[in-house]
């Protein structure tokens, strides 16, 4: 038995827990035999202090078997189980497009999505702009729809990780929700419960990603990649642009639309089929689905041009309640905001820089985020259109379509949207979309 207060003092004095020590704190978190200033005063040590990728792996395991997770043996898959994760952006359907490709390659994605945070957008959020759509199946649905279709996406049940969802609470008002081993913890310890073979991250840099510095990224990009490998699951990352939004849409249900038109081919926007390649491609070499990348790209270019990828996002929303006509009906499934309207620009020049943040707060305060954790959103409003970094706009030339609930909310939107915008008389650097790959 330990006693939790010099367990936090070691950790405060900069030493290394023993795996042993790791698990009991955890489960004292779990149980509520640590109370929440104990709670708080670890991850205050963690946070100045760190962690090992040792450390990380038993923080990771502890918090992941503090909860239930997947076990797939009794449903014989004939092929990997696999999953991505994004650390969170605007205009990032990723998930919508890179799951359906995956399945219709012969991976299995049991894929378990958050909502949106911050000024970023959730995949749970987008999914629910689709009528009738149940984030929430029971396991056994869950499980067998990943069989039979080849994934599902689905809200977290509280079975998962229950221990990371009462630090990360307390985490949340003590200031330490950026700690490199808490974050990497946190991630892994639900996506782990998936009972993964692979997976891959999406970890984003920028001034619309959680983590703005590409050295910090990078750095969290190296110890997830350590961890989940030493924790038994192949892991691979990129580092991923977010100086502006990935794809045109921002808003929930803009953004399935625009993953709709990419699976069906009737529009694929040039930043993120570069992104869902890149993943798409490292997560059927990790899995074996392929022997490497060429072959990868003629296998996701097949099941795209085929129709087949589209058929399987088609048939999982199906299945989980949605329409059963919702590609060939496409877009009339989905209501319009009240005030569509361009914003123009008021000078002309090159698109030199965007405010990613600016912007994912603009489509919060329009209805399409959440500024306290209980709020409804509005699945209807955001932004579509955007133009891109390098871009020459002439005076009065739209610069990207409001979507919102009233003119005066449309106006609100404007003016922030005119300050997050910098035109320039000389074209700036185009940044690029894909920065890094980092391999286990």
């Amino acid at each position: 038995m330990y006693l939790p207060q010099e367990l936090i003092r070691r950790k405060r004095d900069g030493y290394t827990l023993s795996d042993d020590e790791i698990t009991f704190l955890v489960s004292g978190i779990s149980s509520g035999r640590l109370v929440d200033s104990q709670v708080a005063a670890l991850a205050m040590a963690i946070y100045f202090k760190d962690m090992s990728v040792q450390e990380c792996t038993a923080l990771t395991t502890a918090m992941l078997n503090s909860g239930e997770r997947l076990n797939w043996q009794e449903f014989s898959l004939p092929g990997p189980i696999v999953d991505k994760h994004s650390t969170g952006g605007l205009g990032d359907m990723v998930s919508l497009v890179l799951a359906p490709i995956i399945a219709a390659c012969g991976g299995y994605v049991p894929m378990v999505s958050g909502r949106g945070l911050g000024h970023t957008g959730g995949t749970i959020d987008k999914l629910e702009s689709i009528a009738g759509y149940n984030v929430n199946p029971n396991r056994s649905q869950f499980q067998n729809l990943v069989k039979e279709i080849g994934l599902a996406i689905v809200a977290p049940s509280s079975d998962i990780a229950p221990a990371d969802k009462r630090l990360y609470a307390i985490r949340d008002i003590t200031a330490t929700v950026d700690s490199l081993a808490l974050v990497c913890s946190s991630i892994l310890s639900k996506k782990l419960s998936e009972g993964l073979n692979s997976l891959v991250m999406d970890i984003k840099v920028g001034s619309g990603a959680f983590m703005p510095s590409q050295e910090q990224c990078e750095r969290l990009a190296r110890r997830m990649v350590a961890v989940a490998t030493q924790a038994g699951c192949k892991t691979s990352a990129i580092l991923t642009d977010m100086n502006q939004p990935l794809a045109p849409s921002c808003g929930n249900s803009l953004e399935v639309m625009e993953a709709m038109d990419y699976l069906t081919g009737q529009n694929k926007s040039s930043r993120l089929h570069q992104v869902v390649m890149a993943l798409s491609e490292m997560l059927l070499v990790d899995s074996k689905l392929v022997d490497n990348a060429e072959q990868a790209r003629l296998k996701i270019s097949r099941v795209l041009d085929s129709g087949e990828a589209a058929e399987r996002f088609n048939r999982m929303v199906a299945a989980l309640g949605g329409p059963r006509n919702l590609l060939e009906q496409g877009k009339s499934h989905f209501p319009k905001a009240p005030v569509i309207a361009p914003l123009l620009a008021e000078s002309s020049g090159y698109l030199t820089h965007l405010d990613c943040r600016e912007i994912g707060m603009s489509v919060v305060a329009l209805g399409g985020g959440r500024i306290q954790s209980d709020q409804m959103i509005d699945h209807r409003v955001g932004l579509s259109r955007w133009r891109q970094i390098g871009d020459y706009i002439h005076e009065n030339e739209p610069l990207v379509m409001i979507h919102a609930n009233d003119q005066s909310s449309w106006q609100k939107a404007a003016r922030r949207l005119h300050g997050a915008i910098s035109l320039e008389g000389e074209p700036g650097e185009i940044p690029s979309v894909v920065y890094q790959q980092i391999v286990s």
